[in-house]
């Protein structure tokens, strides 16, 4: 498809942006579907983060993805919010409307869900318990998301607890926070463990948890896809549990803003997975 000769402009937005796999994942959607579009990384420190969006709209960008360290700022930067970036109070994708006002969602957590419906089969977030490792931005999309799927309880495990306490007040919902201390003894009875840390990325130290009380049945998934199968992962296959890469989180949570600024409904596949992991060599 084409566009009708005007070329629709869009990009990722963060500080920096030179590792960022966002242009190579829509570039080629663009040319997949034949579309007349450019999707560029805009690096902008936070003190220019402001100014940088409403160049943007001068410049008739149709919007943005907002990655680190903005996320936050976009939320109170945008002219409107829609409820789920409210509740988390961060934004990801930013939509331009005609009438130049900015638009501001989160789709984090739909990433994170569709990556795990698509790459576990029969799986079901409504199995038993969840384990949630970490209680940043991305932990905070995540947890709401499992609670909004059926997620019967939430089990919260940060190294600070006084920031996954404060994570659990802001989303609500049956979520108990566990002491670091006893973050091996919380997996008894999951159903699904999920890494939201840098703990385990390359250049970082691995996340030091003991698999050993993690029924063979629960499904583990990491959102670091640097390495692309990190020491959690490698440790769960040997522990006898599925697992889940966390590429096809950064994929999926992708297409809600394509679909928006490009006009057309994409899809993952394995050609876009190979594509984009090139970004990764």
């Amino acid at each position: 498809m084409t566009t009708g000769g005007k070329t629709i402009r869009a990009g990722v937005i963060g500080w920096p942006t030179e590792h960022s796999l966002s242009p190579r994942l829509h570039g080629y959607w663009l040319n997949e579907y034949g579309i007349d579009g450019t999707y560029v990384a805009i690096p902008a420190p936070p003190e220019d983060f402001p100014a940088a969006l409403v160049s943007l709209v001068e410049q008739g960008f149709a919007g943005v993805n907002v990655t680190v360290p903005h996320k936050q700022a976009a939320a109170l930067a945008v002219d409107d919010l829609d409820d789920n970036a409210k509740r988390l109070g961060a934004v990801n994708t930013i939509v331009v409307k005609a009438d130049g006002s900015l638009s501001g969602s989160n789709t984090d957590g739909f990433g994170f869900m569709e990556n795990l419906k698509s790459g576990a089969s029969g799986w079901s977030v409504k199995d038993g318990p969840a384990v949630v490792i970490g209680a940043g931005g991305a932990a905070r999309a995540i947890v709401a998301a499992l609670l909004d799927e059926g997620a019967p309880t939430l089990r919260l495990v940060n190294r600070t607890q006084e920031r996954a306490q404060a994570l659990a007040a802001d989303i609500g919902g049956a979520i108990d926070v566990v002491s670091w201390q006893d973050r091996a003894a919380t997996l008894d009875g999951a159903a699904l463990l999920v890494n939201t840390t840098t703990l385990g990325m390359t250049g970082n130290a691995p996340l030091d948890l003991d698999l050993g009380p993690l029924p063979k049945g629960a499904l583990v998934t990491d959102i670091v896809y640097a390495p692309l199968e990190t020491p959690l992962l490698v440790a769960a296959q040997l522990n006898g549990n599925r697992t889940v890469d966390g590429l096809g989180m950064l994929l999926h949570q992708a297409r809600p803003g394509f679909r928006q600024w490009f006009g057309a409904e994409p899809t993952v596949t394995d050609g876009l997975r190979a594509a984009v992991l090139k970004g990764l060599e």
